[in-house]
């Protein structure tokens, strides 16, 4: 979960140029046309099937009832549900895990669901076991106030590890999870956890040029960030494509985007993490990343994998 995330066009147009404006005009127009244009996950052929491995409820005050909606205008297939902890809701209202669990077991057909709490709580082990044998598949959006190789985080890695199911990150230096140029002795510590990571961090490090400071950075991407070597480097690394800092990573620079989605195709995973209710046009990132995906991704194969062959094989995931 991005803090903020494209609200309105002229987010993405205050700086761009002529070149830009047009591209994200016609961003803007297939937006429209997905959203009159989707697929039930019922019938959606193999080829069509997304899944979601990032959404909230509530979100912002959107409800359940939208959330489902909103979900289906994207054409989406099956949600993973990411609760908050007991004491946060992940900046956004979010429900702690009961509810979420409820949702989903209420609608199986529609969604998953990960365990959650805050990782220096001090029975936060526990608290995720108990989720982890009643049917959570994974654990996250760990979203808290800790380095990302603290004893906290290790015990909640440990946990994945007990368990087979990988762990969602949420990257943010000087808020959640602190100093990911430490993550290379993480992965190499636990090399049979798969670690999902998120947020303006991660997806900053895309560029080998990059002030922390900035959430979202823009402009032409120079090759090397550690985004990529992480990715390149660690089987059991890979990246989630959701909010409006995986949405803005690749629009920066259309070129860099494509070579990245053709070499780390095996390693994407396509979330939303949007809050809007609708599901389409310009305040929803998630349906304009999956016009990304479209577009970036070179082939249809590899369209398949990031939408959904990858998050099956990661959250083994049966559908």
């Amino acid at each position: 979960m991005d803090p903020t995330t494209p609200a309105s066009s002229s987010v993405h147009l205050s700086n761009c140029s002529r070149r830009d404006f047009i591209s994200a005009g016609a961003t803007l127009v297939a937006a429209g046309a997905l959203g009159r244009t989707h697929l039930d996950a019922a019938t959606a052929p193999a080829a069509d099937r997304i899944i979601d491995i990032h959404q909230h409820v509530p979100y912002s005050k959107r409800t359940a009832e939208q959330l489902m909606a909103h979900q289906k205008a994207m054409g989406i297939s099956l949600t993973i549900l990411l609760p908050a902890g007991s004491r946060f809701g992940l900046a956004a209202g979010v429900n702690p895990y009961p509810e979420t669990k409820a949702l989903a077991e209420k609608h199986p057909d529609q969604f998953r669901w990960f365990a959650n709490e805050v990782s220096d709580q001090p029975d936060a082990i526990d608290v995720m076991r108990r989720q982890l044998k009643a049917g959570a598949i994974g654990i996250g959006e760990q979203k808290f106030n800790v380095d990302c190789d603290s004893a906290a985080m290790e015990r909640v890695i440990k946990l994945a590890e007990e368990f087979g199911v990988p762990v969602l990150m949420h990257f943010q230096q000087g808020s959640y999870n602190h100093h990911i140029e430490r993550m290379p002795k993480v992965l190499e510590k636990f090399p049979q956890v798969n670690f999902i990571a998120h947020a303006q961090t991660w997806w900053g490090h895309i560029s080998k040029e990059y002030d922390e400071k900035v959430l979202y950075p823009t402009g032409p991407v120079k090759p090397g960030g550690l985004t990529d070597r992480l990715l390149s480097d660690y089987p059991n690394m890979y990246g989630d494509l959701s909010a409006g800092s995986g949405y803005r990573a690749f629009i920066r620079d259309e070129e860099h985007a494509r070579w990245f989605f053709a070499k780390h195709q095996d390693k994407l995973l396509y979330g939303s993490d949007c809050s809007d209710p609708v599901g389409r046009g310009p305040a929803c990132s998630g349906s304009q990343q999956i016009e990304s995906v479209r577009k970036f991704a070179p082939d249809e194969k590899a369209r398949r994998k990031i939408f959904f062959e990858n998050t099956r094989r990661v959250m083994k995931i049966k559908v």
